[in-house]
């Protein structure tokens, strides 16, 4: 697991590239493109970001190419917006099932999510049987009928 100063850096470098690829970026090969994630070395000197495009072969290698042509003007927006002596070579890698991991994910997280509803309603359905029979005892409170004996 990276640092956290790692995870920052990694960060900051998703939301740079997201933002200029989508406002900056003039390049008609490069669009559909999503950054999955960024992967830096510990010394700054590279990082790997992992893409994922829509469409078939072609476009995908298009897109990659588009990418690395552009490598000089994303890495100027890297560098005015992260304070480093080096900025990151980058290495963009194409994700082929992404997708694919992406759908299954999203059912695996529909599952848990059904899962945790059942979860709350049996919680809350047994809460409710446990207040029925709470309510018939003889709860005097803390100071009941103790009271009397210190007078």
């Amino acid at each position: 697991m990276p640092s956290r100063r790692i995870a920052k850096v990694n960060q900051a470098i998703l939301e740079t590239l997201s933002s200029a690829m989508l406002f900056q970026l003039r390049d008609p090969r490069v669009k559909n493109v999503t950054i999955l994630h960024v992967e830096t070395t510990d010394d700054l000197r590279a990082a790997k970001v992992h893409i994922g495009v829509r469409g078939d072969e072609k476009v995908q290698s298009l897109t990659l190419h588009g990418l690395d042509s552009a490598r000089g003007f994303l890495q100027s927006k890297i560098a005015e917006r992260l304070d480093t002596r080096n900025t990151p070579v980058l290495k963009f890698v194409l994700e082929p099932n992404w997708l694919a991991s992406l759908t299954e994910t999203s059912a695996d997280l529909h599952v848990a999510e059904a899962t945790v509803s059942e979860a709350n309603a049996a919680i809350a359905e047994a809460d409710g049987e446990s207040d029925d029979h709470g309510d018939e005892s003889d709860d005097d409170g803390e100071f009941g009928e103790d009271d009397d004996e210190d007078q």
